[in-house]
């Protein structure tokens, strides 16, 4: 994967924590609002290992609905090798949900029991990754017409398979979080009391003030009352850069709230999600969530 920045330099200090100021200076203001939920500071923990993973086309990447072949899962799982593997699917020692898988081929489901000689093959290790997603890949990795999805910049990462939490647009750029602990994902991308997400856009005219208003004491849409906790010019002269702090993990929920008002978001970037920026990540660089970032995670 090209990057223009190395990625070798040390993390940087963390600096002081900024809250949306007006007349700040460009949407950059935001990288240092480093407030997570409910006012928590952000996480200053973390590695400076930050790895660079080469971009895989979408025909290289397996499976985007979530099933494996069985003969990768029993790689994956640390059983033996794939061509091993095929064997031990053919003699019959692999059973998936009670029952004796010979074909191969097969392919098993997240959801799927997988039995080796009657050991029940424990679930994949839990792994947490941040990327700073780039402009012009998308965030769904179930469409296999899709020439660019965020699973080309992370599919290397781990030998588990790791989805992206929530969704971002391809024209949208900033924090991604991934992870294959699904509980986690579904509680921090929830509809009403997702993970707080603070994101900075352009808009393609100025924002009036009566509109600016209404967003911050609430908006009707489709699907219900959104509330925005927080929400500031950036630059007072312009007015068309805007900050916002949501709770929400209603789909294309910015975009929505700006149609409604005959806005057109022109640039939209995400600095802070679940307390998490991207700091020191270059745009399509990503690092794994350390021990203390994960359990720091779990508690938003």
């Amino acid at each position: 994967m090209r990057n223009s920045r190395s990625n070798n330099r040390g993390p940087k200090r963390a600096g002081t924590t900024n809250r949306f100021t007006e007349g700040s200076k460009g949407p950059r203001s935001f990288d240092n609002d480093d407030r997570g939920n409910g006012g928590k500071k952000e996480f200053k923990g973390g590695s400076s290992n930050f790895k660079r993973v080469k971009r895989r086309s979408a025909e290289d990447i397996a499976s985007t609905s979530g099933e494996m072949r069985l003969n990768r899962f029993l790689s994956h799982a640390g059983i033996c090798n794939r061509r091993e593997a095929d064997d031990l699917i053919a003699a019959g020692l692999v059973h998936v949900n009670g029952k004796v898988i010979v074909t191969m081929g097969y392919k098993v489901q997240p959801t799927d029991e997988v039995k080796y000689n009657g050991s029940l093959i424990k679930s994949e290790k839990k792994k947490y990754l941040v990327l700073n997603k780039p402009k012009g890949f998308i965030t769904s990795i179930t469409d296999k017409k899709a020439k660019k999805t965020v699973e080309e910049l992370v599919g290397n990462a781990c030998r588990e398979r790791l989805y992206p939490v929530g969704s971002m647009d391809r024209t949208s750029t900033g924090v991604l979080l991934f992870t294959n602990d699904v509980d986690l994902a579904k509680k921090m991308a929830h509809p009403k009391n997702g993970a707080v997400q603070i994101v900075s856009v352009v808009l393609d005219k100025p924002l009036e003030k009566t509109h600016l208003t209404l967003i911050a004491k609430g908006m009707e849409l489709e699907d219900g009352k959104i509330e925005v906790e927080e929400i500031k010019y950036i630059d007072e002269r312009t007015k068309r850069e805007v900050g916002l702090r949501l709770h929400s993990g209603k789909h294309r929920i910015v975009n929505r709230i700006f149609d409604k008002l005959g806005y057109t978001i022109e640039k939209m970037d995400r600095v802070s999600y679940a307390g998490f920026t991207k700091k020191n990540l270059s745009r399509g660089q990503w690092r794994f969530l350390d021990p203390k970032e994960v359990d720091f995670l779990k508690t938003r």
